[in-house]
């Protein structure tokens, strides 16, 4: 006999627990408590963030036309003769239905704000204050603050006011650059009016374009009505957006959120400090995304760059020699991915400063210097390119088989269009039809070689590939644009 080896109760009970918590670790399964731990205290957040987010209400007179003035009063008297009491009239206001030192009823809104400086600089959405007469700031210790507005900038909705204040709580800013996906971030703002309104969530997506120039950071925090203006702030309390915008195809939150990096907010607001206003570079073009058919047709290989459909007249760009149909893919050796990026790039470069773009032209790369303008919304593309001239008699073959039939343009067109190569379309049929071309087009090259002349033109058709598609750089009215025609086969 032998004896049997018995352990007891405790150390089996042990022995077990040790078995499966290692078997949770090599599962990749951390114990629960672990987990616990993982969970963020948004609620110490709160305290150390909370007291430099405020509250905005704004007031705007309503301007009122004579006649509606008039209406406005006959209304009220309508009312006062019959003993109704006057909508919205408060005691001690005037007939016009605004305060008593209004000449005339109010717009109001709300929003919110977050104190950037113990002296009371306070940044919010340029829409929250846009068109405001009155901008009344609420402190979370319940004081009211008329404010300044310093500063706001409309193409990147950043806003600046200042309150008449010292030692304020204000916020910590962070970096931007170093949000990453998945990440957990927190809201504070005023939605619907109700102050101090605590939201949470994750970010959803970065360099999202849904502005005029800065990519967005997305994230599914709750945002409504009076959340703009409001930090959206990381589990190390750092401010790192303003809240924004939101996507809802009914006015309130539907799980998408949108907040302005608070890197380019902070470089804006700074601008708006030192001189109310915001300075852009400007290049003078009307830049598109290139697609992967035309980047694989003209040679470029992928669908990276900006082309370029329509050069400003006077512009920088003209004067430097920017043409239609180049693809910018890098400014100042910065890539540009598509169309947004050549936008920005130009817009923070300072008017004055020479910048050098690298082009892709006609199968080859080149680079570009140009001297930076100053950015004004005024500034709007040249006329249309229409002439009166007479043009030369059509050319048909090869390109009548395409649909097309083009003519020569007179000098006296090209230096009207300011072109140094084309052919005029006098008509387009078949293949030349489907592809979009049609009479008054320009073609200015074919697989990226220019044609100076019907001659060229014709050589070049008869030189295509008829088993791939033909890539053509035409220009309609002032805009430049890819046309990809397809042989008949």
């Amino acid at each position: 006999m032998h004896a049997e080896t018995r352990l007891n109760p405790a150390r089996a009970r042990f022995l077990l627990s040790s078995s499966v918590l290692a078997l949770a670790l090599a599962l990749g399964q951390a114990p629960v408590t672990a987990q616990t731990r993982e969970l963020p205290d948004f609620a110490e957040l709160v305290e150390r963030v909370g007291p430099a987010v405020v509250n905005i209400r704004t007031a705007e007179k309503v301007k009122m036309t004579e006649g509606q003035a008039e209406m406005n009063e006959q209304m009220q008297e309508f009312f006062r003769r019959f003993g109704i009491p006057v909508p919205n009239q408060r005691r001690g206001a005037p007939r016009g239905g605004g305060t008593p030192d209004d000449d005339g009823p109010m717009r109001r809104g709300v929003g919110s704000g977050f104190i950037i400086s113990a002296d009371g600089y306070v940044l919010t959405n340029a829409h929250v204050v846009q068109g405001a007469d009155e901008v009344i700031v609420t402190l979370t210790d319940k004081r009211e603050l008329k404010a300044k507005l310093i500063g706001a900038d409309q193409r990147s909705d950043v806003a600046v006011v200042k309150v008449e204040a010292t030692s304020l709580p204000f916020v910590k800013v962070g970096d931007s650059n170093r949000v990453r996906v998945g990440e957990w971030v927190m809201a504070i703002g005023s939605p619907f009016g109700l102050e101090n309104t605590v939201t949470a969530g994750i970010v959803s997506a970065k360099q999202r374009d849904t502005g005029d120039l800065l990519p967005l950071i997305q994230t599914d925090v709750a945002i409504n009505p009076g959340n703009s203006g409001g930090p959206l702030v990381n589990l190390r309390g750092e401010v790192i957006g303003i809240n924004s915008q939101i996507y809802s195809q009914n006015g309130g939150y539907m799980g998408i959120s949108f907040a302005i990096p608070i890197g380019e907010a902070i470089r804006v607001a700074d601008e708006l400090r030192s001189g109310g206003r915001v300075v852009r570079g400007y290049l003078g073009v009307l830049p598109d995304d290139i697609t992967k058919e035309i980047a694989e047709a003209i040679g470029l290989g992928k669908p990276q760059g900006a082309v370029i459909r329509s050069v400003i007249a006077g512009s920088p760009a003209e004067k430097a020699g920017v043409e239609g149909g180049d693809v910018v893919t890098k400014v100042d050796g910065k890539i540009v991915d598509k169309a947004a990026d050549l936008r920005r790039l130009v817009a923070n470069v300072k008017p004055g400063a020479k910048t050098t773009l690298t082009v892709f032209r006609r199968g080859a790369t080149k680079d570009i210097v140009v001297t930076i303008g100053e950015d004004e919304r005024s500034k709007k593309p040249g006329g249309s390119a229409e002439s009166s001239n007479e043009p030369a008699p059509a050319a048909s073959a090869p390109s009548a088989a395409l649909g097309l039939k083009v003519s020569e343009l007179t000098e006296a067109q090209r230096k009207e269009l300011k072109l140094k190569a084309g052919v005029k379309v006098d008509s387009a049929t078949g293949a030349a039809a489907r592809a979009g071309l049609r009479e008054g087009d320009l073609i200015l090259s074919v697989d990226n070689v220019e044609v100076p002349s019907v001659k060229v033109f014709q050589s070049q058709i008869a030189k295509a590939d008829k088993a791939k598609v033909i890539n053509l750089v035409v220009r309609r009215d002032d805009v430049v644009s890819f046309v990809l025609l397809k042989p008949t086969r």
